[in-house]
């Protein structure tokens, strides 16, 4: 099966004031008890949020595991703006991220995004 997209009109949002990020948080080592304090609020924060957090979710090594982190998929009009909302995540104020990787984001597929 052959598939022909056009990339650059997946990738190429020049007609919008947006951008799509990947957002890859490191928790600090051993902060699973810290994370459990800060999830209602962080879950709250996230609803809230949802205008501009297009998908947001932990990151785990094993379905039952601890999670070690979390992804996101952020709509904003540039990386200054997804380092402004991740200053304002109770996740990040309450001390539980020991880092995170901010990347454009790019679709290769036409699809709407959905789970």
């Amino acid at each position: 099966m052959s598939f022909a997209h056009d990339f650059a009109a997946l990738t190429d949002n020049a007609q919008e004031n947006w951008t799509l990020f990947a957002v890859r948080f490191h928790d600090k080592a051993g902060a699973g008890e810290l994370r459990r304090e800060l999830l209602q609020a962080h879950l709250e924060w996230v609803a809230a949020h949802a205008d501009t957090l297009r998908a947001a979710g932990s990151l785990r090594e094993s379905p039952g595991a601890t999670p070690v982190g979390g992804l996101w998929v952020v709509r904003a009009p540039d990386k200054a703006a997804v380092e402004a909302l991740i200053a304002t995540d109770p996740f990040t104020t309450g001390g539980l991220r020991a880092g995170w990787d901010i990347f454009y984001w790019s679709k290769a597929v036409p699809q709407p995004v959905s789970f």
